[in-house]
């Protein structure tokens, strides 16, 4: 299996993918996208409790609630308590063309 890329292999594949002769398009504005993107994603699901990055996926906030669980080290059954977490779904699109 290979590795994945880097955030600066990203950020240069991007800047070429994406600058054109016309329109140059420079390290720093792709990092500054990336950034903005972040910052949104998180104002938005602290908010609405859920981001939409359309044909990717979206980031929902869920309520796990409190269940039993097990201490690998001594067997002892312990009590997990409910927590809010964040999960990540893949589109239908991007899910068709990854596992194709």
């Amino acid at each position: 299996m290979a590795n994945p890329m880097s955030k600066s292999k990203i950020i240069a594949y991007m800047t070429e993918k994406v600058s054109t002769d016309e329109k140059p398009v420079s390290k720093k504005q792709v990092v500054a996208f990336f950034d903005e993107l972040f910052k949104l994603a998180v104002k938005e699901t602290r908010g609405a409790g859920k981001f939409v990055i359309p044909g990717i996926g979206r980031a929902v906030k869920a309520h796990r609630k409190a269940r039993m669980g097990r201490n690998p080290a001594t067997g002892e059954a312990i009590k997990i308590k409910a927590k809010t977490v964040v999960r990540l779904r893949a589109a239908k699109a991007f899910k068709d063309a990854a596992l194709k």
